[in-house]
């Protein structure tokens, strides 16, 4: 049953329904996957884990967009706006995979859970073994975020809102997807390239970005019926905090506990990726400073040591302070621009939250 109207912004209470909606959904799928033979179990294992930790941001992002327009709340519309966390577990397996990250909300990720479960016990010093198996986990992943980016279609259009709704934002997925496979490229093509800041936060605002609070938002006013002036206005404040969202990850990434974060620390910096923070580092620096950091990015293997060397070289240089003040401005820039739609006063308090809760996060 569809709760009364909430006009009061509870993220606990939303993250809940979220979560039931998800699990219910992907565990109904594993289980059709599963039965077509018993062999694929891991990989219907491998969805449901994937959707089993969230701060459910982006269904927050879609479902305060449809609110936005004047739209009252409905279990329909929560469906819709779940599907936007299988698109993030569809792009945080395959971001995963391309990062060969070895953890993720302090579990094994999918290519190496799916490694360990396929039977495949080699001897350590087996070698070619040991690539068989990591191979097989890898190529398991890619299947799973596949079929988590098909789910999401799926839990959308069958979401139970009418079909007129849905025809209106159907395209903007096609957008979504664009811009999300443009950023991951982008950061492939320029990881270990030249170090610049402005090519850093274009991969972030298209791998991140968009997909996190643009693109939700837009896709919720649409099924709402949002007019030219609100969708402009969902943008202008929605990218600028996607932006923020993901400068401050690449700080809990490197300076973040893992326990905490539930990743490994300094991966982006092992593995020489275009963050705004190791640009801004690079920038700062000068000639003696880059060629130290040169040599500690070009060990590949980076230690404990060498990393504590890159983050008192962050911190020496202002780095961090730096990509502090680009968080604030973007956070500063969303809110200006929230400041200025003609949204419910409940849309408005709910949006102005989830502004801090998606900027303003601990290490």
């Amino acid at each position: 049953m569809t709760p009364a109207t909430p006009d009061r912004w509870e993220p606990a209470a939303f993250k809940a329904r979220v979560d039931e909606v998800l699990c219910r959904f992907v565990a109904q799928e594993a289980d059709a996957f599963t039965a077509i033979d018993p062999l694929l179990d891991p990989v219907g294992r491998c969805l449901e884990a994937a959707v089993a930790d969230g701060k459910r941001l982006r269904a927050a992002f879609c479902y305060w967009g449809w609110r936005a327009v004047g739209q009252p709340d409905s279990d329909a519309l929560l469906r819709a706006a779940a599907s936007m966390e299988l698109v993030h577990a569809a792009a945080i397996v395959h971001d995963d995979l391309i990062d060969d990250s070895p953890l993720r909300h302090g579990r094994p990720t999918a290519q190496l859970a799916l490694r360990d479960a396929v039977g495949r016990h080699p001897d350590p010093g087996d070698t070619a073994e040991s690539a068989a198996a990591a191979a097989a986990g890898r190529s398991l992943a890619m299947l799973a975020g596949d079929l988590l980016m098909a789910l999401a279609g799926q839990l959308f259009t069958t979401s139970g809102l009418p079909a007129a709704y849905l025809l209106r934002a159907r395209p903007l997925w096609s957008v979504m997807a664009r811009e999300l496979i443009a950023g991951e490229c982008l950061e492939i093509l320029r990881t270990g390239a030249c170090l610049d800041t402005e090519a850093s936060l274009k991969v972030i605002r298209y791998k991140t970005a968009k997909y996190t609070a643009e693109q939700p938002l837009l896709i919720g006013g649409a099924l709402a019926g949002a007019g030219t002036r609100l969708r402009e206005g969902l943008s202008a404040y929605g990218l600028p905090l996607g932006e923020a969202f993901q400068l401050r990850d690449d700080l809990l990434g490197l300076f973040g506990a893992p326990e905490r974060t539930g990743k490994a620390s300094a991966d982006d910096v092992r593995g020489q990726r275009p963050t705004a923070l190791l640009a801004e580092t690079w920038r700062l620096a000068g000639d003696e400073e880059r060629d130290v950091l040169r040599t500690l990015l070009e060990r590949g293997a980076l230690e404990a040591e060498g990393l504590d060397a890159v983050r008192g070289m962050m911190r020496r240089l202002g780095a961090t302070d730096r990509v502090e003040d680009m968080i604030r401005a973007r956070v500063e820039e969303a809110l200006d621009a929230l400041h200025e739609l003609p949204v419910p006063a409940h849309a408005a308090r709910a949006l102005s939250s989830l502004a801090h809760a998606a900027a303003v996060r601990q290490f």
